[in-house]
């Protein structure tokens, strides 16, 4: 059974890399002529925002102003207000603003308020602005209520998936992704899929999926998004080359995508192009101002010993923190990151032991188990970085970072051999994983030396 699963899985890898060479060769100015006119962008954006697949920007904004000015005229369309609410949601997610999910929520309260029974649409779109947020718990909630109103909707399962994701229940997502493939084929869930796969392990099986969602994308900003999923795949598996194409090639369909901007970034940063790693995270920060990207820039600029610029970063990082904040996100994982590595890791501590006690994901747990390793707790770190390594919670994404974490937290507990194995399985995972821990990993392999001839500790 093994050796049938493992030739599936080849040779749907193999189909998949030919599918995508297709894709990556397929711009916007080579598709062919002829064909029924294009949708008006309001209408495109209504398509999009109400599958739950990517919308462009200018659609969007088209999209806002036609649902505004409609509701004017008609305050008692639930559907509208549902739509207006999901439009919201998608240009916040797209920019970064969170100032976007207060708008959402009036919106989406409203449609619940002139239809409060049945309304799935409203229902699963409060999870997706859930979501959004990083509040994990409420996704679940409004997920569940969403799929108690209409249990054969298939666009309430992929908020829900995610929602069980990040509260760490990975049995309930491949569950609810079961149902969802039942249901419903076609790009959108085969993307779903692809993330659930990545989360368990099964990264070629996700790739083969994104390949398959980008061929099939119907818009560009839809195949756009898959993309910069593929490419941040093979980023995780070290292949700085094939993100780089991922990330441009996404770029090209949808100049708006922020998140390629930034894998372009981090792409560039560990094939040593360096000043042009910088242009690309400094115009992702301009498009989509994330936290994350903020830590990411002021990271490589510590690591070419600009620590100023490092620090203004940190600044940027901070700011817009506060500014999610005001928009009800939840951005306490990359502040508790931030915080461990750069600020007081003791403070790091008591917020992200707040952030599992409310929602244990995977990413919570190694986060938390660093914080803790830097404040000098390693035997209770060791067991927050098992929790995130070793899929005893039904994850099993591989992760060289986690993998790093791991070792450099047993290395201070001076258990030699599982740190040189864990440490050597995140380079071996991706060596450019971080500017920043990749060389504290070498280093401490260097440090721990080979293997006594007494055998491991």
């Amino acid at each position: 059974m093994e050796n049938q699963r493992g030739l599936r899985v080849v040779a749907a890898c193999v189909a998949g890399c030919a599918v995508l060479g297709g894709v990556l060769m397929l711009l916007p100015w080579e598709r062919p002529a002829g064909g029924p006119p294009a949708p008006a962008p309001g209408a495109q954006a209504l398509a999009a925002v109400t599958t739950g697949v990517p919308a462009a920007l200018p659609d969007l904004a088209v999209l806002i102003g036609e649902r505004e000015a409609h509701l004017r005229a008609h305050p008692k369309d639930a559907e509208s207000w549902a739509v207006l609410g999901a439009a919201y949601v998608e240009r916040g997610r797209r920019t970064g603003q969170a100032a976007d999910y207060p708008r959402a929520e009036r919106a989406l309260r409203t449609s619940l308020k002139v239809r409060p029974e049945g309304n799935a649409e409203a229902l699963g779109t409060l999870a997706s602005l859930a979501n959004a947020r990083r509040d994990f718990p409420a996704a679940r909630t409004w997920g569940e209520a969403a799929l108690k109103a209409a249990p054969k909707r298939w666009t309430t399962y992929p908020p829900l998936i995610d929602a069980y994701t990040g509260v760490g229940d990975h049995k309930a997502a491949k569950k609810a992704l079961d149902r969802l493939l039942e249901l419903r084929s076609g790009p959108a869930v085969m993307a779903r899929a692809a993330a659930v796969y990545r989360d368990r392990g099964w990264r070629e099986d996700a790739a083969a999926q994104l390949s398959d969602a980008a061929a099939a994308a119907g818009t560009p900003a839809e195949q756009a998004a898959y993309l910069e999923q593929g490419g941040r795949l093979a980023f995780e598996r070290g292949d700085r080359e094939a993100a780089l194409r991922h990330f441009r090639a996404a770029l090209r369909l949808d100049p708006d995508q922020g998140a390629a901007l930034a894998g372009q970034g981090r792409a560039l940063a560990a094939l040593g192009r360096t000043s042009e790693a910088l242009s690309a995270y400094r115009a992702a920060l301009a498009q989509q101002p994330l936290p994350q990207y903020a830590l990411e820039l002021g990271e490589l600029y510590e690591s070419l010993g600009r620590e100023q610029a490092a620090e203004v970063q940190y600044d940027v990082l901070r700011e817009r923190v506060r500014g999610a904040a005001a928009g009800g996100a939840d951005e306490n994982l990359v502040l508790g990151q931030f915080e461990a590595d750069h600020g007081d890791p003791r403070a790091a501590v008591r917020r992200l032991r707040a952030e599992w006690k409310r929602q244990p994901g995977i990413p919570v747990a190694d986060a938390l188990g660093w914080a803790l390793h830097r404040s000098g707790r390693h035997e209770e770190a060791l067991r927050f970085a098992g929790i995130a390594t070793d899929g005893t919670r039904g994850g099993g994404v591989r992760s060289a970072l986690y993998a790093c974490h791991r070792g450099m937290i047993e290395r201070a507990l001076g258990r030699s051999g599982p740190a040189r194995r864990h440490l050597q399985e995140a380079l071996r995972i991706n060596p450019y994983f971080s500017v920043r821990h990749a060389r504290e990993a070498r280093l401490a392999l260097r440090e721990l030396g080979e293997p006594s001839l007494e055998g491991p500790h």
